[in-house]
């Protein structure tokens, strides 16, 4: 049926996301061939410091090599260099000199989860307890009654560090915070939300068996687990002072739906734009400009401490790129073009209210360039210009990537940020590209498997 002028007209001159499935149905297999990969690496990676082992594993397996300030490389090379365990820097080498600027490519390997205090095994009523302090921003109510996996390391006395990991294999027990039963539950049923769980509830319960062979000892529970990660790991109760140990979900990553369309698993943000930024990294053979991935650590407490990007890590690492080349670091810097990975919240219906639904993400339609970020007036964000908004768009389209627009909810509803204004303070531009998320920073987050493999793409179009 031929169309009318007015609708030859809105074709023209209006738009609309389309959802990949319709628009792309070949697509539905190559992102869930893509997808299996991620979910390991999701299982194996837990923790930032298990992102940076499995990342570097990945690196050397395509031929990387620790990078070596003032070595002379040439185009196609690769190189990574990691910082303290907890970052990771990859690099391949382009074709262009690096005075004619970078491909930087910033995601996060840290999450949300229970750290263990210091101090924090003990006991009360026969139970033993760990004391846990929350990292980033939770809904402490959701901590409740999950399985709970140990994860971390330990620096015994003699300096032997200790890697701890109890509640992933077959078999292994599991930790969790207890809740009250709705019988008993009058009173906490009048708290706030935000306070269902205070922060001094999230005690991961441990153990309730006493140790047997002493009837006078005390704290005979809180002993009897002493000694069994003792047994484990040759640790002691002081061994926790030099320890960083992370309750995490002891859930592995699995399909979501009848149809397998989406995936649920702990970490998402933002370890889902740390693998496919890795991928696109690994898959840069000859890239024109030499490209920069970075997964770095503390985003989700504002980026500060020495592993994360408010300090001068990268730039460090920029800087030995442009005395390897003899060029001045604030040209390098001047023409780079940075994207900062990270996740945006995707729409959901149930909770319509808080978003504003012309400009906000959706599952299944894509990547979501998000041009600012920061809370109230953008408040705390980078705000990209429509110049390189123009730049990343025509990228994407070139290679025929799906992508999409967003804001994080609707104004004064809430807000966020990300490492791009740290990014930025560096004289680069930035904008922010991640995949969209249902339940984001919870323990169980929703990701659809179409959006994770155009992020991917769309990262591959931008280090081409």
């Amino acid at each position: 049926m031929e169309k009318t002028k007015g609708q030859q007209l809105q074709e023209e001159l209006t738009f609309k996301f389309p959802h990949i499935a319709k628009a792309a149905p070949g697509q539905l297999e190559e992102a869930e061939m893509f997808c299996e990969s991620y979910k390991r690496f999701l299982d194996n990676g837990k923790t930032e410091r298990e992102c940076v082992r499995e990342a570097v594993a990945m690196l050397e397996m395509q031929g990387y090599l620790p990078f070596e300030a003032g070595k002379t490389y040439k185009a196609g090379e690769k190189v990574y260099l990691v910082n303290r365990n907890k970052a990771i820097i990859a690099t391949t080498f382009g074709q262009e000199g690096v005075e004619k600027g970078l491909r930087i490519n910033g995601a996060h390997i840290d999450s949300p989860r229970l750290d263990l205090k210091p101090n924090p095994l003990y006991e009360k009523n026969d139970i033993a307890y760990f004391k846990t302090h929350y990292y980033g921003g939770i809904r402490k109510y959701q901590w409740g009654t999950v399985p709970l996996a140990m994860h971390g390391v330990i620096v015994k006395k003699n300096g032997e560090a200790v890697e701890v990991n109890i509640g992933e294999k077959e078999g292994d027990p599991v930790f969790c915070v207890s809740d009250l039963l709705p019988h008993l539950a009058v009173e906490q049923n009048e708290r706030k939300l935000g306070e269902g769980l205070k922060g001094e509830e999230l005690n991961v319960i441990i153990g309730s068996i006493p140790f047997l062979d002493d009837a006078e000892i005390k704290d005979a529970v809180k002993l009897l687990a002493l000694k069994l990660l003792h047994e484990r790991y040759g640790i002691t109760e002081a061994d926790f002072f030099r320890a960083e140990i992370e309750m995490v979900p002891a859930w592995k990553a699995s399909d979501v739906g009848l149809d397998r369309s989406m995936i649920g698993a702990y970490g998402q943000d933002d370890r889902v734009c740390a693998y496919t930024a890795l991928m696109a990294e690994i898959d840069a053979r000859m890239p024109e400009y030499t490209t920069v991935t970075i997964l770095t650590d503390k985003e989700e407490i504002g980026s500060d401490g020495n592993t994360g990007l408010n300090s001068h890590y990268v730039l460090h690492y920029i800087e030995d790129l442009a005395d390897m080349a003899h060029v001045d670091v604030r040209k390098v810097l001047r023409n780079s073009f940075c994207l900062s990975s990270d996740v945006n919240a995707a729409y959901d219906p149930t909770f319509a209210q808080v978003y504003e639904e012309r400009n906000s993400c959706f599952i299944n339609k894509g990547c979501v360039l998000t041009k600012y970020t920061g809370v109230r007036g953008k408040a705390g964000s980078n705000d990209a210009s429509a110049e390189l908004m123009a730049k990343m768009i025509a990228m994407m389209d070139q290679e025929g990537v799906f992508w999409q627009i967003g804001e994080l909810g609707a104004v004064d509803q809430g807000g966020g940020g990300t490492i791009a204004k740290y990014v930025a303070q560096l004289d680069v531009d930035v904008v922010d590209l991640g995949v969209p998320i249902l339940s984001m920073h919870s323990p169980f987050e929703l990701s659809s498997k179409l959006d994770v493999y155009n992020t991917y793409k769309a990262f591959q179009a931008f280090y081409k």
